[in-house]
């Protein structure tokens, strides 16, 4: 398992994943995203943003958009994910990150703190605003310095034996799921063998 920045060709993948889970898609671009892939399947199983807020007196960098799939959860993906933008922000200069969730105690394990709506940037506070007017009503302020980003050893071990949870629970799929009866169904190249 490893995180890597998102490829142009993965928009409809990120588009169609942020719509399932009811995430912000504002000022979509893919650059800003990054993907955790599984290297054994290649297949995907998470993804958030690094979202920069151009302003006249400093730029403010938001974390954002902020998903696992559902057969990855529980296995450190979305840990990887958050350690993976903390570190892209960081790599870009910015000495604080914010992110506005409506799940703070998730966040708080890597060090984010809760902070006042008037506490944080201009910027940040009418998209607070905005973000809790469309997809989270109750989403908290949050922000930690980039350099006191922690990542809990359970995390950690997680993501190394990370593994799809794949069809536990869904039945197998037979032809009257699709309407054909097998006993009386012909088939255009059937030889009547």
């Amino acid at each position: 398992m490893y995180v890597r920045d998102a490829k142009n060709r993965e928009e409809v993948w990120l588009l169609d994943h942020i719509e399932d889970m009811g995430l912000d898609e504002t000022a979509f671009r893919s650059r800003d995203y990054v993907i955790a892939i599984d290297e054994e399947t290649n297949q995907k199983a998470g993804f958030g943003r690094v979202r920069v807020h151009k302003t006249d007196d400093a730029d403010v960098c938001e974390l954002t958009s902020i998903g696992v799939l559902e057969d990855w959860r529980g296995q450190g993906v979305g840990a990887h994910v958050v350690e993976r933008l903390i570190q892209k922000a960081g790599d870009d200069g910015f000495e604080t990150v914010y992110s506005l969730t409506g799940e703070p105690d998730y966040l708080r394990q890597f060090g984010f703190e809760p902070i006042e709506a008037g506490d944080l940037p201009e910027k940040l506070q009418e998209r607070l605003e905005a973000k809790r007017e469309a997809t989270a009503p109750d989403a908290v302020p949050m922000a930690l310095p980039t350099s006191e980003f922690r990542m809990p050893q359970k995390f950690r071990q997680a993501f190394k034996r990370a593994a799809a949870d794949e069809g536990a629970d869904e039945p197998q799929e037979g032809p009257e799921d699709f309407g054909i009866d097998p006993d009386e169904a012909t088939y255009k190249y059937d030889t009547g063998r």
